[in-house]
């Protein structure tokens, strides 16, 4: 029983808050968009919010809540930063991050969403092979 209580109420908080975030500005919640409207508008307000309350989300459920995944041994700093750089690259280059397009974009049956949400988890897979066969 407990075993899908906790993921079933995350679920149920990212579809509230996406839900929440198209009422009150008419926008579907992609975090990649939203880091980018903090970043470069001047109009700074709910995406500066909606970051704070992510990573207050995050730190509250990860020291209320004890951890049972073991990670993965530490990856240099340079691997990390190329990693993150090619994430925000592809974002760009999808016009939408897995958040946008997994969750928002699948809901309202993108067709769109639907092929890059289908293309982010097929080149997940073979990273992961790949990488784990080295």
């Amino acid at each position: 029983m407990e075993n899908f209580i906790l993921p079933l109420s995350g679920g149920l908080l990212i579809g509230a808050a996406a839900t929440l975030y198209l009422l009150t500005t008419g926008k579907v919640v992609g975090i990649s968009g939203i880091f980018a409207q903090a970043l470069f508008n001047k109009v700074r307000g709910l995406p500066i919010l909606f970051i704070i309350g992510l990573i207050l989300g995050g730190s509250t459920y990860g020291n209320l809540i004890p951890q049972h995944t073991d990670f993965p041994e530490s990856r240099s700093t340079l691997l990390l930063i190329i990693s993150g750089l090619l994430v925000g690259y592809g974002t760009r280059l999808g016009r939408g991050c897995t958040s946008g397009h997994g969750v928002c974009g699948i809901s309202r049956l993108s067709p769109r969403s639907i092929i890059a949400t289908l293309i982010f988890i097929t080149s997940a897979i073979i990273t992961v092979y790949f990488f784990n066969s080295i």
